[in-house]
């Protein structure tokens, strides 16, 4: 049986998701952050050297890294979760499951920690200094960044249900993770209607809500 060695609050939260559509049985191992850091515990280094989620077992391979897990149990339990290959459908496949982590996640983290280090403590002198180094991370790159990112995923979705191909796919797993965390905290408001109902078209899929029911509350706070 897979287990899925959980941490909350993470992108494996998309792993549980992947496996309810599929259909798969699995067994959920939880991880909690660390109330002051936010980071994962040591016991997960007992599975996998980085100690980060997710990470999954299935029987003695251990899979780790979204975009591989997300390969992993589509290529071995569901390949009708991708276009056929060697078609157009497919090659927008692999480019949106690298796009999602490669391209669209590197900015929502920068963002994440431009707001961190704008709010941290410091003495009250630096606190300026501190301030303005942030919001022009934010002014140069960040924002025009996750702008354009934004808008060409708009783009591309407009009179369209799924991101690759003709139905819904593991590229929809993979890029369901960087959009809320862009809708929570990352500028994407009604500006995107396309993306907007592209995230409530995910949510509202069973096999996301049996997830969410299995693996706990959930909230986006990176990983």
């Amino acid at each position: 049986m897979i287990t899925v060695h959980h941490l909350n609050n993470s992108r494996s939260q998309r792993i549980l998701w992947l496996l309810e559509e599929i259909g798969l049985e699995y067994e959920i191992k939880k991880y909690q952050r660390d109330a002051a850091t936010m980071r994962a515990p040591k016991a997960l280094r007992e599975v996998h050297p980085l100690g980060k989620s997710p990470v999954i077992s299935d029987g003695d391979i251990v899979v780790a890294e979204s975009g591989a897990i997300v390969e992993y149990l589509v290529d071995t339990y569901a390949p009708a979760l991708k276009p056929e290959p060697g078609g157009a459908g497919h090659r927008e496949y692999v480019y949106w499951m690298h796009f999602a982590e490669g391209s669209l996640m590197t900015p929502l983290l920068v963002k994440l920690l431009s707001d961190q280090v704008g709010k941290a403590k410091a003495p009250f002198f630096f606190k300026p200094v501190i301030r303005k180094v942030a919001q022009r991370m934010r002014d140069s790159y960040v924002d025009p960044e996750l702008s354009s990112l934004f808008a060409f995923i708009e783009t591309r979705l407009e009179g369209r249900d799924w991101i690759a191909g003709d139905s819904f796919s593991g590229a929809d797993v993979q890029l369901t993770f960087p959009l809320e965390a862009a809708a929570a905290r990352g500028g994407l408001d009604a500006r995107y209607p396309n993306l907007q109902a592209y995230v409530a078209r995910m949510h509202a899929r069973p096999a996301y809500k049996a997830a969410i029911e299995r693996g706990g509350a959930y909230g986006i706070v990176g990983s």
